[in-house]
């Protein structure tokens, strides 16, 4: 199973950001004592299960300071078996990465920082308002290759509005120093600055042709330097996939800790999906009265999960089994539409596995919605 761990903290807010987040570190230590709680109280029922892979993510983990995680990691490796622990991941921002920050997160046990890095272009990060500059990018590249860990990732932003195609480029060639690079297109979300600044008309989004041969010039150049696209938006070298992630993906088990983290787990018993109050105030109240912090919880129904399944599975460069849907999830998928998509090449089929084509992976959301259980 994997672990995951919501750090709220954040410098200030991105103009896309839809994730919790506070600004305020007022509650720093009271956080990492109730979530050190909600670990140990959890672990009561999954202690004996192995942990494959814990991921930090936020907000920003890099908030912390290094004795934090090493106190959250102190409490993870006591409560469950972590001995085949293979990947941690933690989320930083590039003003907080330093020789002795990293070096620290290394001792704790921490083996793949994963760097918000979004643009190289001074102006890009002050559209995206991100806390830091180009420089700080590129000494935060200099550092981590310096600490020479087994696997790290930078995120970039793509189809900002007016990003003139040199410019992209030049992102990408100055992220091949990392092993692994994902890729996002900005998108809109609803309650977020840039959606406001849409509606008002103060922001144009960049057109689905910009953003299309933003997308293929990643594939294109990223390919040629020996990356592999092995998820619609992530790019690894050879042993350099984001094992959390891929979990995901293939609806694998995980627990999720702090607000608004989210868990999903599947047993003989039934498939459950739950998550954690979106509110730092609430959450810290419920863990100090002894209560569960999760808000919602709901029951899965194997039509329900066979719907994820296909979601997450076509997202990948494996696609699809179409044995394992029918075996696990007893769903067949439609074979005219099947036919339909192959002939339109925006799919293809081998043997037992369907997947998206180049083309496909443009439209994966309508194709996904073709393909899913009516």
């Amino acid at each position: 199973m994997g672990l995951y761990i919501h750090v709220p903290f954040c410098t200030q807010r991105c103009i896309y950001c839809d994730f919790y987040f506070v600004t305020s570190m007022r509650s720093r230590s009271r956080f990492v004592d109730a979530v050190c709680t909600e670990i140990s109280q959890t672990a009561q029922r999954y202690r004996e299960i192995p942990v494959a892979t814990i991921y930090f993510g936020g907000g920003t983990p890099s908030r912390l300071p290094h004795e934090d995680v090493a106190h959250i990691l102190a409490v993870i490796q006591r409560c469950f078996d972590t001995q085949a622990t293979m990947e941690i991941t933690f989320e930083m921002n590039p003003e907080d990465v330093s020789t002795d920050y990293l070096a620290n997160l290394k001792k704790c046990g921490i083996t793949r920082p994963s760097v918000g890095i979004q643009s190289f272009w001074a102006d890009d990060l002050k559209f995206l308002n991100r806390a830091h500059g180009p420089n700080q990018a590129d000494r935060a590249i200099a550092h981590i290759k310096e600490a020479r860990f087994k696997s790290w990732t930078l995120d970039l932003i793509f189809g900002l509005p007016d990003q003139h195609p040199t410019r992209w480029a030049v992102n990408l060639a100055r992220a091949m120093d990392a092993p692994h690079i994902s890729t996002y297109n900005l998108t809109i979300e609803p309650r977020t600055p840039l959606h406001r600044k849409v509606e008002l008309g103060w922001v144009t989004p960049a057109d689905d042709d910009t953003v299309t041969q933003a997308y293929e010039m990643a594939m294109d150049k990223l390919k040629r330097a020996g990356y592999t696209h092995y998820e619609i938006s992530s790019f690894a070298r050879p042993g350099h996939r984001a094992q959390h992630n891929e979990a995901y993906w293939k609806h694998s088990n995980y627990l999720g800790f702090g607000p608004s983290a989210h868990s999903f787990w599947w047993d003989h018993e039934g498939a459950h999906r739950w998550n954690n109050v979106s509110n730092l105030k609430t959450y810290l109240s419920l863990i100090d009265d002894g209560q569960a912090p999760a808000t919602f919880t709901e029951t899965l129904t194997l039509k329900e999960l066979a719907t994820e399944s296909i979601m997450l599975g076509l997202r990948t460069r494996e696609g699809i089994s179409v044995k394992r849907l029918k075996d696990t999830y007893q769903v067949e998928l439609p074979r005219e539409r099947i036919r339909h998509l192959i002939q339109a090449q925006l799919i293809k089929r081998s043997g037992d596995r369907v997947r998206l084509t180049r083309t496909g992976r443009h439209v994966c959301d309508p194709i996904t919605t073709m393909l899913l259980p009516d």
